[in-house]
C-alpha cells in the first residue's frame, strides 16, 4: 500500500512539475507572423519586414539583421514596435533589395523579461 501511495505522489509530483516548465516556456515571446513570410518569394523588394510575436516586446532591447545571399548585411532603419500592437516589430528597409534570397535575424526581449532569438529566409524576384 505504500508503494501505491509513494507511486502517485511521485507521479503527481512530475505531472506538476511538466505543467510548471510547460507554462514557463509559454511565457517567451516567439515569432508568430513576419511578413514577408518564412520561405516565401516576393515580386518586388518590400519597404519593411513586419513581425508579429506572441507577446509583447521592448523594442530598445530588441533588433533585426538582414543578410544577403552574400552574407552582407541590408541596411535597415530603426527598429519600431507598432503603436496599436505591442508584440509587433517593424524594420524599415532603407534601399529595395534586389532580386536574391535574404536571411532575417531577429532578438527581442519580451516585456516579462525573457529573451528569445531565430530567423528566418525570404526571396526577391
Amino acid at each position: 500500500m505504500k508503494k501505491t501511495t509513494f507511486s502517485r505522489v511521485a507521479a503527481l509530483l512530475l505531472a506538476s512539475s511538466a505543467l510548471a516548465f510547460s507554462q514557463f516556456a509559454l511565457a517567451h515571446a516567439h515569432l508568430k507572423t513576419p511578413v514577408p513570410a518564412d520561405k516565401a518569394t516576393v515580386d518586388t523588394s518590400p519597404k519593411s519586414l513586419t513581425l508579429t510575436f506572441t507577446e509583447d516586446v521592448e523594442p530598445a532591447f530588441s533588433g533585426v539583421e538582414i543578410r544577403d545571399a552574400q552574407n552582407q548585411t541590408v541596411p535597415v532603419g530603426k527598429v519600431q514596435v507598432n503603436d496599436k500592437q505591442h508584440a509587433q516589430l517593424i524594420v524599415p528597409i532603407n534601399q529595395p533589395l534586389p532580386a536574391g534570397s535574404y536571411k532575417v535575424n531577429w532578438h527581442v526581449l519580451s516585456v516579462d523579461g525573457h529573451k528569445t532569438k531565430g530567423s528566418y529566409q525570404f526571396s526577391v524576384k
